[in-house]
């Protein structure tokens, strides 16, 4: 074979060193290239994380063993010989900033693996990164130069769980510096200033919103095919809302985290919330600050405890499937009844008479009304089944309003009818029912007490109670109250005024430890009606205007941006297939009951819907038995695209 030149830019010899030449010939496979490269260069050092990169063709030659003819390189080629594994800044929920070493040669998802193992994230498949959005930076503000914590001497392994020490990774145990990075990761931040607060970007409306999710990298490609170079700033964020298998006991870094990014998406307004619930959120997080600055980080704990833990969770797993049977046929034989009179109302139809009085009786998954308790033995006017549908509250337990919203799924959409309930007790008991319902559970199930439990409880907190403030004076000094509500807030009231009506909700939680404050906070955010939603405008087929599309854990929605309205929602759990049309760059789903929808996307490239949406199902596939082994393939089949072809 005939040898020609190549010329390859060496990354370590400095930017202005000219290219190196070598000879070589078509035959030659891309492991001898590298080897006579480093003769070249007579450089001594470990090359051995170094690859080549062909700049015209945006591809990494990882394949050494393959010839230059088989990658079709030529004398033109523009290659780059460097590191795979490059700083990169990081900005984690909690506001602060780590540079860290992340693969630049594999796929965004297995760079975020690899992050998550050095930061001791289980579950890395609901995080991802995001391009930043930038801040509005005054002019007097150019000096101030953030603090950059650097991770970038940790060695990187190949572990699927890092080995602990003390119960955090042993590369933090290295060095008193390496301990405070870790607990700042570990122990949520003080409440931020209110003027912190009032810097940062705030997304104006659901269209703003939907600039910030097309900025997710994509997952089925590497940072330097997307941009990405050396020393960038990313953020790395929980991207799916769909929080699996969370242990306070090993997730300590992952709970802190996610309690950040629900806090600050609660103080920037990501997402709406009651003003009852807002003070609630404010003394919780009062509460968590009071108490993470006594207590110390959340349990941890020893390597061959975790052991034997796992091991007896996976007994009692077992033992739970092999007994339930029998068992569940008893419960099913004898399933309570709920029966009682409440009051309904459609706000779709377009009339204006309010609530009107049934006798409802609850069986199985479904809900029959009758016009009184004595017509009950005939036919109902309409039973309704609650399986697949949406469960929301809607509460004021000041004003006495205790009202159920329900979604149900129909061919068209979803329908939307409110229950009112009298009382609490009520309350709690209907609201368990439809929620166990909507998961196709009956009122026989284990987990219909406890989730009667629970709701009691939250509504408990919800209570305000005047008199003495319990533990917290109420001239407390600590407690700036603008620091823990959103500006709206900070215009409608002065700082006095929501000392009293935080503390007063503070009292109702001030008992819990920190790890059940944490938890608390999480289910309330998790509780809101627009929980877990990500936006992308959107042209639907056939329509002359922009709507957005809203995606969530189990459902797409539909808004129309005149009016910001959902106008439909559809259930994963119905859909039959998704397809993207690449060419024209255009989604179609197709749903139970002969429905199909398309769309083209606006604001996002249509792979991020795409991702969005095989992430979701990914995300629903998993289960305990197999819960420490991530099926990376069928990850890459449902949202790689293109690439998983």
């Amino acid at each position: 074979m005939a040898a020609w030149d190549l010329s390859v830019t060496v990354e370590d010899l400095g930017s202005d060193a000219p290219p190196v030449t070598i000879s070589v010939d078509s035959g030659l496979h891309v492991g001898g290239v590298i080897l006579k490269l480093v003769e070249k260069t007579q450089i001594k050092r470990d090359w051995s994380d170094h690859a080549l990169w062909w700049e015209q063709k945006q591809r990494w030659l990882l394949r050494t063993a393959w010839t230059l003819d088989k990658y079709g390189i030529h004398a033109d080629a523009r290659l780059v010989f460097m590191p795979q594994h490059k700083p990169l800044k990081l900005g984690l929920p909690n506001g602060i900033t780590l540079r860290l070493r992340a693969c630049f040669s594999s796929s965004v998802f297995q760079t975020v693996m690899g992050i998550c193992r050095m930061l001791n994230i289980r579950h890395p498949e609901e995080l991802s990164l995001l391009q930043p959005v930038e801040e509005k930076k005054k002019k007097k503000d150019k000096n101030s130069a953030e603090e950059i914590y650097d991770l970038t001497e940790v060695p990187l392994s190949s572990a699927s769980r890092p080995c602990l020490y003390n119960g955090m990774p042993a590369h933090f145990a290295d060095s008193p510096q390496m301990e405070a990075i870790y607990k700042m990761l570990s122990v949520t931040q003080p409440p931020p200033a209110p003027e912190v607060i009032a810097k940062q970007y705030r997304a104006a409306s659901v269209v703003d919103k939907a600039h910030i999710h097309g900025r997710w990298l994509d997952s089925s490609r590497c940072l330097l095919q997307q941009g990405i170079q050396e020393n960038s700033r990313l953020w790395l964020r929980f991207k799916y809302f769909a929080f699996y298998d969370m242990e306070p006991k090993y997730d300590v870094v992952r709970l802190t985290q996610l309690y950040e990014q629900a806090r600050w998406a609660i103080l920037l307004e990501d997402i709406d919330c009651t003003e009852e619930e807002m003070m609630l959120f404010g003394a919780l997080q009062y509460h968590i600050s009071k108490v993470s600055q006594s207590e110390p980080q959340m349990l941890s704990s020893s390597a061959a405890m975790d052991d034997l833990e796992t091991a007896l969770q996976s007994l009692e797993v077992k033992m739970e499937g092999e007994s339930s049977s029998a068992s569940e046929m008893l419960e099913n034989m004898t399933a309570p009844e709920l029966n009682d009179y409440l009051k309904i109302f459609r706000p779709k139809r377009m009339t204006l008479k309010g609530y009107k009085q049934y006798w409802f009786k609850f069986q199985d998954t479904s809900i029959s009304y009758f016009k009184s308790k004595e017509e009950s033995i005939g036919e109902p006017i309409q039973q309704i089944n609650l399986k697949g549908c949406e469960v929301a509250p809607d509460v004021n337990v000041t004003a006495q309003k205790f009202l159920i919203r329900l979604l149900i799924p129909a061919p068209e959409g979803m329908n939307e009818v409110y229950l009112r309930c009298e009382n609490e007790q009520q309350y709690a008991q209907w609201m368990a029912g439809c929620r166990l319902a909507s998961k196709g559970k009956s009122l026989a199930d284990s987990s219909f007490q406890s989730e009667i439990q629970s709701i009691r409880s939250f509504l408990a907190m919800q209570k305000t109670s005047s008199g003495t403030h319990g533990n917290a004076p109420a001239n407390d000094e600590s407690l700036n109250t603008h620091s823990l509500v959103s500006p709206r807030y900070h215009k409608k009231y002065k700082a006095k005024q929501l000392t009293p009506r935080i503390l007063d909700a503070y009292q109702n939680v001030a008992q819990l430890s920190l790890t059940d404050a944490v938890m608390r906070f999480l289910q309330i955010w998790q509780a809101l009606p627009d929980f877990g939603l990500s936006y992308v405008v959107v042209r639907f087929k056939g329509s002359r205007k922009d709507e957005v599309l809203g995606i969530g854990p189990n459902r797409l929605i539909r808004i129309d941006l005149a009016v910001g309205d959902v106008v439909k929602t559809w259930r994963y759990n119905n859909m039959k297939q998704w397809n993207v049309n690449w060419d024209i760059r255009q989604v179609a789903i197709e749903f139970e009951g002969n429905i199909n929808i398309a769309f083209a996307c606006v604001t996002a490239d249509c792979k991020i819907v795409h991702e969005f949406i095989g992430g979701y199902i990914f995300m629903s596939t998993r289960s305990r038995a197999k819960s420490d082994t991530l099926n990376e393939e069928l990850f890459h089949k449902l949202t790689g695209g293109h690439d998983a072809l």
